[in-house]
């Protein structure tokens, strides 16, 4: 019976049954709090030790000794130490404390199966709430249908049963964050998962929360380097952006993205290793990968493998978000890595079928282009006002067979401030990374681009595409002039320099000699097998011989004509090193 019912009754369950000045004190009590009169009926339990529990339609008064115990547990759960001994705290709270008289609503449940549980009885649950069951497991409410709710489990199913009791908890789903995160395996809930021991909360912060306003925000002009010469030169990456990394399976995008976090190793950076529907052991690889670099020492992994069911897979990047925007908050900058969103939008359309919602295109429900839209404008470069901290994001999606005009790829590069495309036929050519020049684009990095890199590039993306084009042309035609002939031979050398093996970032110093020695040509004078080694020799001469340049490049200093042509000068006498050693 509800609550807003204008007869309402009520149901006293005790070991004892009540004389009739305790069962006219109730009803009094009641009548009260309800603002109506209430018919108390008695029923023995034996379980409601040391008190009684009132049930008035879906709401329960528990004043048994457990249920007092309870609210005492709640009270010293939220006491806050601070810079004080939270001793003095708790003997203050248990001197002063009184139990309050308050009604618990509590609903049952209908059905559970496939990690989604339907409720009745809670008539005022709301979207988002967390609900407690019985035996500890908690769910999100995810759809209301009338007085049936539909929830989805965070936990083994097989612990919750039907007809057992709900508890509303009138808290929306969020997770406790804190600096002692970093270096931390956690999954969708913040619990650790790795061997290191329960990790404290500073701080708890909503799953979702809206993303900051256009008041907060100021405008992306700070570079984020990815140490990736390809991504650096022509698609750059500023603090606060959101840069898609789409291709197809096993193209090098999670590469790419590990990559990157390996670069901010000195830069003051928290990375945030998000993986969605993942296996278990490529997740442990990762760690392991980074734990090698030393770059667990500002990373958090947020897992929710391929073996956690869908509604945990489904939280983790807004669980990953809220890390983010704990430190963020802070001032500090903060890379995020989402691998990937393709999985996440298969969760949700898991989840969304079993709730039976209306399933639209590809079987998707409505909402998944917000799904997608809410988490991604989270991420900002905030103003000096909020702090300047930063949040910058790094979808990964994946496309079947280089469909980019697939529902969720069209959806999240409308959503994102460019994409990095990996082509396939590049990747299998051993052109790695395997970036698509005229694919990839960056609609903000050009703005967060240091000036010495600006010039340096040049014309690099321009004479990339025209050689792509001349390759195709030439494959028509064996008869070739000289001037196509060089043409050919500088655009492969130009390919050539922008391959780039694993875990070997460059600085941007490095970056810059490169191009510049690039586009003098100089890599154009050895046979392409050599480009490579030609370029590690250059850096390691460069390195050795004009270390105060090469720091004075990385500090952001200019690229005038002078230095450009130290540069090349000094190259070109490397490059006589070179060929006297054999080209080795």
């Amino acid at each position: 019976m509800s609550t807003n019912d204008p007869r309402l009754t009520a149901r006293l369950l005790s070991a004892c049954p009540p004389d009739d000045a305790q069962r006219a004190r109730l009803e009094e009590v009641l009548a009260k709090k309800y603002g109506r009169p209430v018919e108390l009926s008695w029923q023995e339990d034996k379980t409601a030790s040391g008190g009684f529990r009132i049930e008035v339609g879906s709401e329960v008064i528990d004043w048994t000794a457990e249920g007092r115990l309870g609210q005492l547990k709640e009270r010293l759960a939220a006491l806050k130490a601070g810079e004080q001994s939270v001793i003095p705290l708790i003997r203050d709270t248990v001197r002063d404390w009184v139990p309050e008289v308050c009604a618990r609503e509590v609903g049952s449940v209908l059905s559970v199966a496939d990690g989604i549980a339907y409720v009745d009885g809670l008539e005022d649950a709301a979207y988002g709430e967390i609900l407690l069951f019985e035996g500890g497991i908690r769910g999100m409410v995810q759809e209301l249908r009338g007085h049936r709710i539909g929830c989805i489990l965070f936990g083994r199913v097989e612990e919750v049963s039907e007809g057992s009791a709900v508890y509303r908890t009138g808290k929306t789903a969020g997770i406790g964050v804190s600096d002692a995160m970093i270096g931390r395996v956690v999954d969708a809930l913040g619990a650790p998962i790795d061997d290191g021991g329960e990790i404290p909360a500073d701080a708890y912060r909503m799953i979702e929360s809206p993303a900051p306003g256009i008041i907060d925000r100021q405008p992306v002009n700070t570079p984020m380097q990815t140490g990736i010469l390809s991504i650096d030169s022509m698609f750059p990456i500023g603090r606060g952006q959101r840069e898609l990394i789409i291709g197809d399976r096993q193209t090098g995008k999670t590469s790419i993205a590990i990559d990157t976090i390996l670069n901010q190793k000195g830069k003051d950076m928290i990375c945030i290793y998000v993986a969605i529907g993942q296996k278990a052991s490529s997740v442990a690889q990762i760690a392991e990968m980074l734990r090698k670099h030393d770059a667990m020492a500002y990373t958090i992994i947020v897992c929710a493998s391929a073996g956690e069911s869908a509604s945990m897979q489904y939280i983790a990047p807004y669980a990953g978000a809220s890390i983010g925007e704990y430190f963020m908050n802070k001032g500090k900058d903060v890379l995020i890595v989402y691998d990937d969103l393709s999985k996440h939008a298969i969760a949700y359309r898991a989840l969304s079928l079993l709730l039976g919602r209306s399933p639209g295109r590809e079987a998707y429900p409505g909402d998944v282009f917000y799904l997608h839209s809410r988490l991604l404008e989270r991420a900002a470069r905030l103003s000096d006002a909020r702090g300047g901290g930063s949040m910058t994001a790094l979808p990964i999606v994946e496309t079947q067979a280089g469909d980019v005009s697939a529902y969720i790829p069209t959806n999240i590069i409308s959503i994102t401030d460019g994409q990095i495309f990996l082509e396939s036929s590049l990747f299998f050519s051993g052109h790695r990374p395997a970036v698509n020049v005229g694919l990839s684009v960056s609609r903000v990095g050009g703005a967060a681009q240091t000036k010495a890199m600006k010039k340096a590039v040049g014309t690099l993306r321009l004479d990339l595409a025209q050689y792509r084009e001349m390759e195709v042309f030439t494959q028509f035609s064996s008869d070739l002039d000289e001037d196509t002939k060089n043409q050919l031979a500088y655009g492969q050398s130009l390919m050539y320099i922008l391959r780039q093996g694993r875990c070997s970032p460059l600085s941007q110093a490095q970056q810059i000699v490169t191009l510049v020695t690039a586009m003098a040509r100089i890599y154009q004078q050895v046979p392409v097998a050599q480009v490579c080694s030609l370029r590690d020799y250059l850096l390691g001469e460069f390195a050795a011989g004009r270390p105060q340049l090469m720091q004075e490049l990385e500090q952001g200093a200019a690229l005038t004509d002078e230095v450009r042509q130290q540069i090349v000068d000094f190259a070109k006498t490397a490059l006589e090193k070179f060929r006297r050693a054999g080209g080795r």
